[in-house]
């Protein structure tokens, strides 16, 4: 992408930047390329850096003349992107640079991810430590990795090297809105043994869901997106329910915090009389399901087609066994606050089903802000585990963050949002999981607010940033580190 198309977009320096950082690989656990491109910027600008072994990186700047004594803040994001495309998108993200486009006040990718949650926080931290016209108390810039598969960096990150005790996040998703609490996380994985037979002579069918919108699993949960791997469950159960079938494979979804859009499912039967009774329960139940989602989900195909034939199956034990756990496995909200606006205070995802070569995986994401609701949920995993004979792993658990009566950081947003725009900053608890509670639990007396630029459709392919909005906070945040400095 040309700097060119910039010539009419602000923050300039900012959006380069963005450009600048979308041309390196990094899904999580793959960051140290980005972490390499920070150290050489902070070599550059002559700014202390401290990276770590996972490659968080912290960047520190002194405060603008006359700022120098006053307490510093901290300037947070993650450099790791969610690394979905679409199907028939030809894309390498372990090496390939994302491919920028404009579109009606809108950067997005080029049938991927566009990596602006959360690279967009990188861009306009690396802008304030470059400019030296800005007048900002001492800042300290925290770029941390792993984040969209459980906040592994903000949990692993030394807490000694930072001296902040008022804190910027800048993974928000809506201008206008500040988050000031936000839901805890975990991720529960099944493993489910299978026994494997010879399907020589067997008629296969494929069944395959596209179109979904998708979206994050805890911010967009609310909006009851299609589930591609809850819609499968019901294909595959209805079909064996009906006639003898047998699983060859099954694939749903990429990640467990992204609501999973598209799913793929080959069933193998004896006879092709069998197949064609199949095909026709499979039609049947698609065309019901798109009824159902005409209104949430136009777009969404399900196809069903005979396929030539798979070398192996599962067992019917092993077939009936899967369908019944898929078909049984929670999703979606479980729970809202009905007094506070009706937020989502609990939910499940069933992000990830994936065949192995003597497993299926099934992987989960629950999210509550209250911990004995998490618990249950856990609880209702493992037990379902337990029923099915699976393997269970839990991993990437982070906290929530609980609402702060007192804060000046948020006292400050809210002013100088209405000295700038002349309306309301909006406060509120989001369900997403956000990294403050984690530098909460770190660095004790935290003062924290989350904000940003407006974003749509992440964790999908179809995100894209309003790069009006993005102009209209960069002059919000400037603007706030300039009353910090009075």
């Amino acid at each position: 992408m040309s700097k060119d198309l910039w010539d009419e977009c602000e923050p300039r320096a900012v959006l380069e930047y963005f450009q600048e950082i979308s041309a390196i690989p990094r899904s999580s656990s793959n960051e140290k390329g980005v972490a390499d491109y920070l150290e050489g910027f902070a070599r550059k600008h002559n700014l202390p850096c401290y990276r770590d072994a996972l490659h968080n990186v912290v960047i520190k700047k002194a405060g603008s003349a006359g700022c120098e004594h006053l307490p510093a803040v901290m300037l947070q994001g993650h450099t790791d992107m969610v690394c979905e495309k679409n199907a028939g998108t030809v894309h390498d993200f372990s090496k390939d640079p994302i491919e920028l486009e404009v579109t009606d006040g809108w950067l997005h990718a080029k049938g991927t991810t566009l990596g602006a949650d959360n690279g967009i926080a990188v861009a306009m931290m690396l802008a304030l430590l470059s400019d030296d016209s800005l007048r900002h108390p001492p800042l300290e810039c925290v770029f941390t990795v792993q984040e969209e598969t459980g906040l592994t960096g903000a949990s692993e990150l030394d807490g000694s090297v930072l001296d902040a005790r008022m804190m910027i996040n800048l993974d928000s998703e809506e201008e206008g809105v500040a988050t000031v609490s936000c839901a805890g996380g975990m991720r529960v994985r099944l493993f489910k043994a299978v026994e494997w037979t010879d399907a020589s002579g067997t008629f296969p069918m494929e069944i395959s869901i596209r179109g979904l919108l998708g979206g994050h699993s805890g911010a967009d949960i609310h909006l009851e997106h299609g589930n591609a791997n809850k819609l499968m469950s019901r294909m595959l159960y209805a079909v064996q329910q009906a006639v003898s079938t047998r699983l060859c494979s099954i694939r749903g979804g990429n990640k467990d915090n992204a609501i999973a859009r598209e799913s793929d499912c080959v069933l193998t039967f004896e006879t092709a009389s069998d197949r064609d009774r199949a095909q026709k329960i499979a039609e049947t139940l698609g065309a019901e399901i798109r009824a159902e989602f005409a209104a949430a989900e136009p777009d969404v195909q399900i196809t069903v087609r005979p396929v030539d034939g798979c070398a192996r199956c599962m067992s019917s034990h092993s077939t009936q066994e899967l369908a019944r756990l898929l078909y049984l496995a929670p999703n979606g909200m479980r729970k809202r606050n009905v007094q506070k606006g009706g937020f989502v205070v609990c939910s499940v995802n069933l992000g990830v089903v994936a065949t192995g070569d003597e497993e299926v995986m099934v992987c989960f994401s629950p999210r509550s802000s209250v911990d004995s609701l998490q618990r249950d949920t856990r609880q209702e995993l493992e037990l379902l585990a337990e029923l099915f004979g699976c393997r269970v792993a839990v991993d990437g658990e982070y906290p929530g963050w609980s609402y702060a009566e007192v804060s000046r950081v948020r006292d400050i947003f809210c002013e100088t949002y209405r000295e700038l725009f002349h309306s309301e900053l909006r406060i509120e608890a989001i369900h997403a999981g956000l990294e403050c509670g984690l530098f909460s639990g770190k660095l004790p007396g935290l003062d924290a607010i989350a904000v940003g630029p407006t974003m749509r459709g992440v964790h999908t392919p179809d995100e894209a940033l309003d790069l009006a909005s993005c102009e209209r906070f960069w002059r919000l945040l400037t603007h706030v580190l300039e009353n910090l400095s009075k």
